[in-house]
């Protein structure tokens, strides 16, 4: 009887183990966004919340976060093949929603964003992406996030650096998070002047980087 009794009990924590580990199986990783083309992807835009604008002197500050903000976000999506976002990152199934970036832009302090100090254009570390993302409600959305983080927008440097971070939604989790860099060249206009860096950085990751972050995050 003892012993049916210790075989049972075996048997039950056993299965608990294995209940527990599910979820670790069942956990969305990096390694799963790099797997194929064929996860879905939501692009959730460009936060330009803590964006130092360097060297910018002519810029209106209230400008750039009630307008220009929304314009240059709206400028990646009115233009897919020139800031070609599936192929850039290899997937098929991209959808957009900007609405929570905008929102977030919208409430930029405008007494931080000018700068004349050069070393702001690389101030930023992996920690502070994962502050900025920790401060967003993704609600009821699931699956691969894809979100740009602006650094910096230099006119003298005449160069953007971003961060391309990858996050899981439905756990709040950031994944990876990137910095790539983008020349500025010829534009029109502070919103189209400051796009072709983001151009230029898209161009980058998919030319180099994104191989790069799929031999690092795939091993």
């Amino acid at each position: 009887m003892k012993k049916k009794n210790f075989t049972g009990h075996v048997s039950l924590l056993l299965a608990v183990l294995f209940a527990l580990q599910l979820p670790l199986h069942a956990q969305t990783t990096i390694k799963d966004f790099f797997a194929s083309s064929s996860p879905q992807v939501l692009y959730l835009g460009i936060d330009f919340t803590k964006t130092k604008l360097i060297d910018d002197a002519n810029t209106s500050v209230n400008d750039l976060r009630d307008r220009e903000y929304t314009a240059i976000n709206e400028l990646v999506l009115q233009e897919p093949k020139k800031y070609d976002l599936k192929k850039a990152f290899h997937k098929d199934n991209t959808d957009h929603d900007l609405g929570l970036v905008n929102a977030r832009n919208e409430k930029a302090n405008t007494e931080e964003i000018k700068s004349t100090n050069s070393g702001d254009f690389h101030r930023f570390k992996e920690d502070d992406i994962k502050a900025i993302v920790s401060g967003y409600d993704f609600k009821d959305k699931k699956g691969f996030g894809l979100l740009f983080v602006m650094e910096a927008m230099s006119k003298s440097d005449k160069a953007i650096a971003m961060w391309a971070t990858v996050i899981d939604m439905g756990s709040k989790t950031m994944l990876m998070t990137e910095r790539v860099e983008g020349k500025l060249g010829m534009g029109f206009g502070v919103r189209n002047y400051y796009a072709t860096g983001i151009h230029s950085a898209i161009e980058a990751i998919e030319k180099k980087k994104y191989e790069e972050w799929k031999t690092k995050y795939s091993k």
